[in-house]
């Protein structure tokens, strides 16, 4: 087929541009979608709609109850759940219908996407406009699409036998996989549009280079640390700032045996790692920021970008967390700004890091 045999070098002086600027366009969309499906997940967990389906159908899943009868089934198998008998029992009909539609959304949101990706990806390889090499890294993203899916109904199985709620481990491995997804989107979308040029009148150091690298390890480290914080429900406890509870190190960090288990499953001690974690990324932005002082401008420009973003998620965070003290419960709309907000920082991060990987 053409697509096989048509297959450019990116490097070649006579590339037409115009092919690259039309897949640049569709990988930054589909961007933009996984964000938008970063914040739909978020109000999935906030409005306890999770587990209100209880079937995986990746194809007839798309097509809703129709009819009472169908709504009546999908409630029954609703009713056979741990989450039913144990918190929402007595639910109406109409109650159900609610978080049913956000599940769905999401779940749906999760087909477009999918499809948002791969026909176009299809046509490109179709008609010979995908540049050589740049082809196994769009299938490796299209494998973590599907690989995202079923990741997303191991998490609900977790609260469909025993839990009245999702593993907070597999939550995590959801969630971050999302990420990762978004992040692979920029980066070849920066690769594809050369976002900055080689400098070589501003050479930067290697530690300069690894900072900016660490930043985004630490930043999806602190993605899983989130995830636990959702899942254990730990936003809900210890809602004060800068202090906890009025210490500095509150009680009941290493409650749990082995203390190693504190990390993971502690609801103080995972809220007390966010925070760190809050606090360690805006000094090494803010280190990293003035280390570039002699950097070519639009790298120090990205910095300062970046310096801010971590500034206003740790304010969201903040506010969520005291929000939750008053409300006994994390506000919705609260906490769907502060999860998307983390999906931008992302963003920011990787546009930031490969800046400084094309000028290193």
């Amino acid at each position: 087929m053409r697509g096989a045999r048509d297959m450019r070098d990116l490097s070649h002086p006579l590339v037409d541009e115009t092919p690259l600027t039309a897949i640049r366009v569709w990988l930054f969309t589909v961007a933009g979608l996984v964000i938008a499906m970063i914040v739909i997940g978020g109000a999935t967990r906030l409005t306890d709609s999770g587990l209100s389906i209880t079937e995986w159908l990746p194809l007839l899943g798309a097509i809703p109850p129709l009819s009472q009868q169908d709504w009546l089934l999908a409630f029954e198998k609703y009713r056979q759940i741990p989450e039913y008998e144990l918190v929402n029992k007595g639910m109406s009909l109409a109650e159900f219908k609610f978080i049913y539609w956000w599940e769905w959304a999401h779940r749906f949101f999760g087909r477009l996407i999918g499809i948002a990706y791969a026909v176009p990806l299809f046509v490109f390889w179709l008609l010979g406009r995908v540049p050589t090499g740049l082809l196994p890294k769009l299938l490796a993203i299209l494998a973590l699409g599907g690989l995202q899916g079923l990741f997303g109904w191991y998490m609900v199985q977790s609260g469909l036998v025993e839990r009245v709620d999702v593993s907070h481990y597999r939550l995590a491995l959801h969630l971050v996989t999302a990420f990762v997804i978004l992040a692979s989107l920029l980066w070849v979308a920066f690769d594809l549009a050369g976002d900055q040029p080689d400098d070589r009148s501003h050479p930067l150091r290697s530690s300069q280079h690894w900072t900016a690298a660490i930043i985004v390890a630490v930043l999806f480290l602190q993605v899983i640390i989130g995830a636990f914080v959702a899942g254990l429900k730990a936003g809900l406890t210890h809602n004060t700032w800068p202090l906890m509870d009025g210490a500095l190190i509150p009680d009941g960090l290493l409650t749990l045996s082995p203390w190693h288990l504190n990390l993971i499953n502690n609801e103080t001690t995972v809220q007390f790692i966010h925070r760190l974690l809050a606090y360690l990324l805006i000094g090494l932005a803010v280190w990293h920021t003035v280390s570039l002082n002699r950097a070519a401008k639009p790298i120090i420009t990205s910095s300062r970008i970046l310096v801010l973003a971590f500034l206003v998620q740790a304010s969201l965070g903040i506010w969520t967390l005291l929000a939750a003290a008053e409300a006994a419960e994390i506000p919705i709309w609260l906490g769907l700004v502060h999860q998307g907000g983390a999906a931008i920082v992302l963003a920011v991060s990787i546009w930031h890091a490969y800046r400084v990987h094309r000028a290193a």
